[in-house]
C-alpha cells in the first residue's frame, strides 16, 4: 500500500504502474528518425545560402523538448476531464480557425492557416484535430444504445464544420483527417453499415458540388488530375510525384547511405523535410529502412488500438480509436503520395516531419493514448 494525499492506495492501482513504455517508445524512434531525415533534407540547401546547415534540426529539437513536455501534462491529469471541457476546447478550437483568416493570421505560399508567435507558426487546424476527437468521444459516449441517423449526422456536424472552416484556408488534407477521424469513431461505436453508406453518399454529393461551385482551388483540381495522369502536366502539378518517385526508387534495397541520396542533395524533391520526408528515408536507406519506418508506425497503431480495446469506459474507447484513426490517415496518405497510390494533398508524416504544430499536436495524442491506458483499473 501507498500513501497518497493521506489515503492508503494499493501500489498495484497506481496509474504510473501502467505506462505503456512500448507506445512512448515507438513514438520517441519515430520522432529521432525525423531528426536525421531532416538534417539530410536540409543541410545542404542552407550551406549554399551560407546558413547554419543544422538549423531546422536545432529548432526540431526544441519542439521535441517541448513536446516531451505536452506528453507528461497530457498523460498526468485523469483523462474523464477532458470529457468534461471537451465542448470548451471544442468551441475554443473554433474561434481559433475563425481568427486564422482575419489579419491576425499569416498567409504562407497562398494558404492563410498559421499564426506567427515569437517567431515560430502555430497551425490552429492541428490543434483542433484533437478538440474534434474529443468532442465526437463526449458525445458518442452518451448516447444510450444504438446511434441513430440523426445522431450519425449530429457527430458529423461537430466534424464537418471544423473540417469545412480548415477546407477554406485551402488546406484539403486536413479536412480528410477529419473525415477519417469522424469515420473512425463512428465504426467503433458500433454505427450501422447503412448509415454510413449514407454518410458517404451525402459526402460525395457535397464534394461534387464544392467543385462546381469553385470552393476547390485550381491548384488543388491540378493535383488530383496530375494524380490520375501524371505525364499530363510532369512540369508542374505532377513534378512533385516524379521526383519523389526517383528519390524512393534509387534507394533500392539498402539505400544509397546516409547523406548521400542524389535526389535529397540537389534538392530535387520539393518540400522534403516537410511532406516529403518520406523520400529521404526511402532513398538513403532503402526498403528495408523503409520497411523499418513503417514498422514502427504499424507498431504505434498496434498499441493505440489496444488502448481502444482495453478502456474502462466507451470515452475512453472513442478517445483512443479517434486518435488512432487520425494518426492512421496521417501515415497511409503522407507514405502513400511519395509511392504514387494517393493524390499530393500535403499531409506531414506524423513525428517525422518538420514542423511544431504537428509535432505538438501528435504528442497531444501520445499523452492521451497514455492517460487513457494507465488508468483502466481506475
Amino acid at each position: 500500500m501507498d500513501l497518497v494525499a493521506g489515503r492508503a492506495y494499493p501500489s498495484e492501482r497506481r496509474p504510473i504502474r501502467h505506462l505503456d513504455p512500448v507506445l512512448v517508445l515507438a513514438a520517441l524512434a519515430l520522432a529521432v528518425i525525423g531528426l536525421f531525415a531532416i538534417y539530410s533534407a536540409t543541410h545542404q540547401s542552407l550551406s549554399a545560402i551560407g546558413a547554419d546547415p543544422g538549423r531546422f534540426v536545432k529548432r526540431q529539437v526544441t519542439f521535441l523538448a517541448v513536446a516531451a513536455v505536452v506528453v507528461l501534462l497530457a498523460a498526468s491529469f485523469d483523462y474523464r476531464l477532458a470529457k468534461v471541457y471537451a465542448g470548451l476546447v471544442y468551441a475554443a478550437s473554433l474561434v481559433l480557425l475563425v481568427l486564422v483568416r482575419t489579419p491576425l493570421g499569416t498567409s504562407v505560399k497562398g494558404s492563410q492557416r498559421w499564426f506567427e508567435l515569437f517567431g515560430f507558426q502555430l497551425a490552429p487546424s492541428e490543434l483542433a484535430k484533437v478538440a474534434v476527437i474529443a468532442m465526437l468521444a463526449a458525445f458518442l459516449s452518451e448516447m444510450r444504445g444504438d446511434a441513430t441517423l440523426r445522431d450519425v449526422f449530429r457527430a458529423t456536424g461537430l466534424a464537418a464544420i471544423p473540417g469545412f472552416l480548415v477546407f477554406v484556408q485551402p488546406d484539403l488534407g486536413t479536412s480528410i483527417v477529419f473525415a477519417a477521424i469522424l469515420v473512425g469513431v463512428l465504426v467503433v461505436a458500433g454505427t450501422r453499415a447503412r448509415y454510413l453508406g449514407i454518410l458517404a453518399l451525402t459526402a460525395v454529393v457535397l464534394i461534387f458540388g464544392g467543385f462546381q461551385v469553385g470552393l476547390v482551388e485550381d491548384y488543388q483540381v491540378a493535383r488530383l488530375t496530375s494524380f490520375l495522369d501524371p505525364a499530363n502536366d510532369p512540369q508542374r502539378s505532377g513534378y512533385n510525384r516524379t521526383q519523389a518517385e526517383i528519390a524512393i526508387g534509387s534507394g533500392g534495397v539498402f539505400g544509397l547511405g546516409y547523406l548521400q541520396g542524389t535526389q535529397t542533395n540537389l534538392d530535387f524533391v520539393p518540400e522534403q523535410h516537410t511532406d516529403f520526408i518520406f523520400t529521404v528515408v526511402g532513398e538513403e536507406f532503402g526498403f528495408l529502412g523503409s520497411v523499418t519506418l513503417l514498422g514502427l508506425f504499424g507498431l504505434l497503431l498496434w498499441r493505440a488500438f489496444r488502448v481502444a480495446l482495453l478502456s474502462k469506459d466507451p470515452f475512453g474507447t472513442y478517445l483512443a480509436a479517434g486518435i488512432a484513426s487520425m494518426l492512421a490517415l496521417q501515415m497511409f496518405v503522407n507514405v502513400g503520395m511519395t509511392v504514387g497510390i494517393m493524390p499530393i494533398t500535403g499531409i506531414p508524416l506524423p513525428f517525422v516531419s518538420y514542423g511544431g504544430s504537428s509535432l505538438l499536436t501528435n504528442s497531444v495524442a501520445i499523452g492521451l493514448l497514455l492517460n487513457v491506458h494507465m488508468r483502466r483499473f481506475t
